[in-house]
Parts: structure tokens; sequence; C-alpha cells
């Protein structure tokens, strides 16, 4: 049955491999357009430097005024910083903040220069008679922008991995639930018919001679009831089902009661409690009566119709946090333990998917309706508190008051 659900394990790693692609993709592009306005801007440098020399050596006229002008003057972005190798000698678009104490601004030379030693090597300009001054830079803002690029370009990638991820569980969901309401209301709506003529039958033997204080009578009565129970379950599935303050511990004791007297006699049955007899809890009885059949039966079909199941009624208490904050600050919960096969460690998380099972015949849907019932109507918590192979399972149902 889990077949039905591959194209979800495949979508998701088309998902994670083209976002990889692009990932990939993204990063060595930005790399190759780092790589090329990096040299472009030491060229810049270098012909800056250059510059630097013909001016110095050479004498002031209109060529001096022209490599002034186009080359020295036309860097705007590149911050430099010329030394002599002991002093610094002038700057070149570094942003000094107005009004800075001498002090300050030396010190932020110092940690600029040591930056600009850190990134590139100083560019040499020979002055002449074994003189020379030294030119250092850093990258451009614009080139350091583009270096962080491709982690701005990952974090969008990656956020719109994890929306089409979202986006496509939130349609599986979506149709996962119209085909659960679809099938719910279909079942409940075919159970009708034969539920009427059941119902009828009843009345004819009931006032039959024959059938006259026959104890059959009765019991076919206790079965149609169950029908209909069974049907108004199905009738609650995609509607809003009424929540009351029902008993608890009566509550799960009938809920017992039916099941006891239909599965086999080797099973035993123990109602514990740590909470006063009364303890309310806000349930659908008919739907709260599902969930623990589901459970039990689960657990009858995992010791082979031998063994021992212990449900214990104990309170909880909700650990604060701040996505927890409208939650009661007290629970009840339902732990159901049997002495059955266990569930291996790797396939826990799996017991609750539509479709899984490990008998020969049937749909897998047992544990998926009971968690939905629980999680979705009571807005409580279904889950395997404990299993270990060959000692059985104890499931968790949490309720609020």
């Amino acid at each position: 049955m889990l077949g039905i659900y591959d194209q979800k394990s495949r979508i998701k790693i088309i998902v994670a491999v083209l976002a990889l692609i692009m990932g990939a993709a993204t990063v060595v592009y930005t790399n190759l357009l780092v790589q090329r306005v990096s040299e472009r801007e030491q060229e810049q440098i270098r012909l800056y430097a250059k510059a630097q020399e013909f001016i110095i050596n050479s004498e002031v006229d209109s060529n001096t005024n022209f490599v002034f002008e186009e080359i020295i003057n036309a860097n705007t972005t590149i911050p430099i910083i010329l030394t002599d190798g002991k002093n610094v000698a002038g700057i070149k678009n570094i942003d000094i903040p107005n009004g800075i104490a001498e002090a300050d601004s030396v010190a932020l030379m110092e940690q600029t220069l040591a930056d600009m030693q850190r990134q590139h090597p100083p560019i040499i300009v020979e002055l002449g008679a074994g003189y020379r001054n030294y030119i250092y830079y850093k990258d451009s803002q614009l080139l350091s922008q583009l270096r962080t690029y491709p982690l701005v370009g990952l974090g969008v990638i990656a956020s719109l991995a994890v929306m089409a991820y979202f986006a496509f569980s939130y349609s599986r969901r979506s149709e996962q639930n119209r085909v659960w309401v679809g099938l719910a209301k279909e079942t409940a709506h075919q159970l009708g018919t034969p539920l009427s003529s059941l119902v009828g039958w009843q009345e004819y033997l009931r006032h039959s001679e024959r059938f006259k204080d026959e104890p059959i009578v009765e019991e076919l009565g206790k079965d149609i009831r169950r029908l209909e129970i069974i049907t108004e379950r199905f009738s609650n599935i995609g509607s809003v089902p009424a929540m009351k303050d029902e008993n608890l511990l009566q509550t799960t004791r009938n809920a017992i009661a039916y099941l006891e007297s239909r599965v086999s006699k080797k099973v035993k049955f123990t109602i514990e409690t740590d909470l006063p007899t009364d303890t309310p809890a806000r349930i659908n009885v008919p739907l709260f009566d599902w969930v623990i059949e589901n459970i039990c039966k689960n657990a009858v079909d995992a010791m082979e119709g031998k063994g021992s199941i212990t449900l214990h009624l104990r309170r909880v208490r909700v650990r604060r946090t701040w996505y927890r904050r409208r939650e009661p600050a007290q629970q009840v919960a339902i732990d159901i333990t049997d002495t059955g096969k266990g569930i291996a460690k790797n396939r826990i998380d799996t017991v609750f998917q539509p479709g899984f099972t490990t008998k020969k015949r049937g749909w897998g849907l047992g544990l998926a309706l009971a968690k939905r019932i629980i999680e979705n109507y009571h807005e409580g918590k279904l889950f395997v508190k404990w299993s270990e192979i060959g000692r059985g399972t104890t499931f968790r149902v949490v309720l609020n008051q």
C-alpha cells in the first residue's frame, strides 16, 4: 500500500536536486564574475601606480594633467592608501567621519591599512634614486557585494525549495483530506440502506413467536447499534464533531467492554488509573471509541491473539514554550501498552502513515485515522511513547480537559 506515496519521495528528490543545481550554478557563475572583477580592479590599481610614477617622474604639462584627470581621479570606487613605507602619504575613497579625533583617525587608518595588507599585496611606485612608495588597496563595495551574493542566492534558492516542499506537502494533505472525507461520507451513505433493513428485521424477529425470548435477537440489536455508531463516526469525518466533557474512565471502560467480547479470550484487558474516577476530558465519544479500538485491534494483531493490553490513565503537564502558550497547563493521557512484537526504531515514524501495514490483508488506515481524529478533531496528541522488539509497544493518547 505504500506504493501510492512513492511519488512524494520522487518529487522531494527532484526539488532537492534542482535546488542543488541552481545553487551550484549560482556559486560557480558568481565566483567567475568575482574573479573577473577582481582582476579588473587589480589592473586598475597597477595602472593607477603607473600613473603616479609618470606624474612624479615627469615635468608638469598637459600630459600629466590628462593622466591625473583620466586615470587617478577616475578611480572613485577602490579604497587606496599611499605610503612611503612608514607614513601615510595619501588616501582615496576612504570615508573618515567628520569631527573624529586625530587619535581615532590614526587608529582608523591603521585598521584600514591592516585590512588592505591582508587582502592584497602592495603595488610599488618607483620614485627614482632608490625611493619608492607603496599603494595598498582593498576590494570595492561592488566586489564585496559580489562575494556575498552567492550566500544571498543560496538563501533565496533554499527558501524557494522549502516553500515548494511545503506547498507540495500542503497540496498532498489537502488531496488526502478530500479522499478521507469522500471515502467516509460514501461509506456512511452505503451503510445506511442495509442498516435500515437490519433494524426492520430485528423488529420482525422481536415480535415473532418463533424467536421470542431468543438471546440472538438482543445480540443482533447490539450489533445494529454498533453499526449505527460506526455510521456516525464516518459521518463525522470532514465535519466539526461536537466535543463534550465526558467521564474519561467510564468512556474508556465502555470502549474496552465492547472490544473485549469480540477478540480472542486469550487477550487480557486491564484499565489502571491515577486519576479521580470522575475526571473529565473533552472528547467526542464515537470518535474516541474508534481511536481506542483501532489501537487495541492493532495490539491484538501484534500479539497474534494472545497477551495483555493495559490502559493506564494519568495526568501529564504541558511544558510551557512560546508556541504552546494557548495549550492548557494540564492534560490527561491514556497509555496503551501491549505485549506484542514491538516496532523497530526505524519504523516508528511510519506507523501513522496512511497505507502502512505489516499484515497481509488490510488497508493500513487504522492508526492514520486515529492520529487524525486525536490531533485534528480533539487537538490532542497520539504518538508511540515506547517500543522494543519482542517486548511490546506503548501508544500515548493526550487529551485536553
